[in-house]
Order: structure tokens, then sequence, then C-alpha cells
């Protein structure tokens, strides 16, 4: 049995994977209504007061090893204080039961995640392109076979603002709804029959996304239908990692791709990316904030 832990901006996380297995355990943090995010202050103090509830009925008399993210990615200089709730847990654990701890990024995590859920992990030998789209992060990633940390990702692609989940939960806040707002957009526009014509704002492979945001509130103060407006928002972000991947795709080959992070649950960008580049997607639960990948990790350096 392997244990992983994750503690996000978003979310506090732990996963037991036993065989083939994994159990999730995990709680959404809370943001203020009105408000589009956390402190890191207010994360790291939710993070405390969630992990011991996670901990509940949890027991560890066959652990062979603890995976933990420690920091956002595998760079020099990747840090976010939140992190340090689930590495104190994974410690904790780990010395405990006197089992070895790995540490790995979220990012990888993520990607380990995705692999497994789309029943990919075989991937890990060999190069592919993994999408990360979500609030904090809209990267392309050339993942390649890694000896120490199972792969290594280098961004190839990115947004030079504005996030492709931030954009969601600018417009769904500007809207009235609570934040996240993702799955409420998604649902709107699914009522929305107007048709939109984007042409995406690109720098070589990267893009530009602070135009949804500004157009989504001409689009309010116009009177336009939040159906409509979801549909626009949600379009122009499908539209645009469409011209990234058809970029990459130039350049790089045609590699396999895999997509993860909340945005990848949307409907109409799940439909475009499968349809035309036969790409894999992560189940909701392992494609959102998640610490799957890390109780991954930890039994792939156990192998």
């Amino acid at each position: 049995m392997f244990v992983g832990f994750d503690t996000s901006n978003y979310t506090t996380s732990a996963a037991v994977l036993d065989g083939n297995n994994v159990t999730h355990r995990k709680t959404m943090l809370s943001v203020r209504e009105g408000e589009r995010g956390l402190r890191q202050s207010d994360a790291v103090f939710q993070h405390t007061v969630n992990m011991p509830e996670l901990l509940k009925n949890m027991t560890f008399n066959s652990l062979q090893a603890v995976g933990v993210s420690d920091r956002p990615r595998n760079v020099e200089g990747s840090y976010m204080p939140c992190f340090l709730v689930g590495v104190n847990t994974a410690t904790a654990v780990a010395r405990s039961c006197g089992v070895p701890l790995y540490r790995t990024s979220h990012q990888v995590g993520h990607i380990l995640a995705a692999l497994y859920s789309a029943d990919k992990l075989d991937w890990t030998s060999s190069r592919f392109i993994a999408f990360h789209l979500s609030g904090g992060t809209t990267e392309a990633l050339l993942v390649t076979p890694d000896k120490d940390e199972i792969v290594k990702a280098e961004i190839i692609a990115e947004s030079l603002d504005l996030k492709a989940g931030q954009a969601i939960d600018r417009a769904g806040v500007m809207m009235g709804y609570k934040f996240p707002c993702g799955k409420m957009l998604d649902e709107l526009s699914k009522q929305s029959d107007t048709e939109y014509k984007i042409t995406p704002s690109m720098k070589g492979l990267n893009c530009s996304l602070s135009g949804v945001e500004n157009k989504a509130k001409a689009m309010l103060e116009k009177g336009a239908s939040h159906a409509d407006i979801s549909k626009f928002v949600l379009t122009y972000i499908t539209n645009t990692i469409d011209k990234m991947l058809c970029g990459i795709s130039e350049e790089f080959g045609n590699l396999p791709v895999i997509f993860s992070g909340g945005v990848s649950s949307n409907s109409l960008l799940r439909e475009r990316m499968i349809n035309k580049y036969c790409a894999s997607f992560a189940e909701p639960s392992f494609s959102l904030d998640n610490a799957a990948g890390t109780a991954i990790f930890a039994k792939m350096k156990t192998d």
C-alpha cells in the first residue's frame, strides 16, 4: 500500500494506492463569496484544519512508502507555502511507519494521476504532450522519461497572461456565480445556439487570454445572456488550445496528448480535442487537484 498527499491552493487531498486501485479523500478549500481566489495564509490554515479529518479511519499497517508534492513544479525557485502542510503530514506518517518518503512536484502528480486515470501509465517510458489547464496554469508540456523524477516536464507553450481557469472564473463571478465557476459555465454554454468565430491571440506557440475577460464584461454590459457569454468564453479557450496544439504538432510531431486540470472537464474542449487529435483525458476526479499522482509516484519510485 502507498499513500500520497497534496495540499494545493484549492484542495486538501490524500490518496491510497492499494494494488492497482486508488481511493481518494479530498476537501475543497472554501473561497468567500464574490472573491476569485485564496491568499496563501488562508490556504495553509484551511489545510491544517482539513488534514486530520482526511486521516480519520486511515490505517497504515501494510504501508510501503509515502509520496507528497512539495512544490508547484520541478524548477528552481518553485515554491508555495500551502504545500508545507502536506509535507509535514507525509513526513510524520512516513517516520512513524518507518517507510521511505518520496517528494515530487504538484505538476508531476497531476501528470501521473491523469495517466493512471486514462490507463496510460506506460507512456512514462516515451515522449508525450501533457496539457495542464486550471486556474493557475495553462501550459503544454513536453514530457520525457526521467530516472529520478519518473517524468520530466518542459513547458513548450503557455498563456502569457490570464490562465484559462482564471478567465472562466472571472467571467462566472462577474455574472454572479460562486467560485469556482467552470461547471456552471459548461452547463450554461449548452443552452446557447450562438456560434462564435474567434481568432486566438498567439505569439508563436504561446497564447494570450486577457481579451476573454474584457470581452465577457462588454457582452454583459450590453445585456448578452449568461448562456451566450459562457459559450463565448469556452469557445475562445477551446479555439486557443486548438491553435496551440496544432502548432505543437507541427513542431514536435504527432505525439500522444493527454489533458488534465479542472478546465479539461469542459465539454466543448473535450469534444474538439478527442475528435481532432485523438487526445486522452483524465477522468474529472483525477483531473482536478488530487493526491493520486503522489501515491503513484511513491509506488513507481519503489518498484
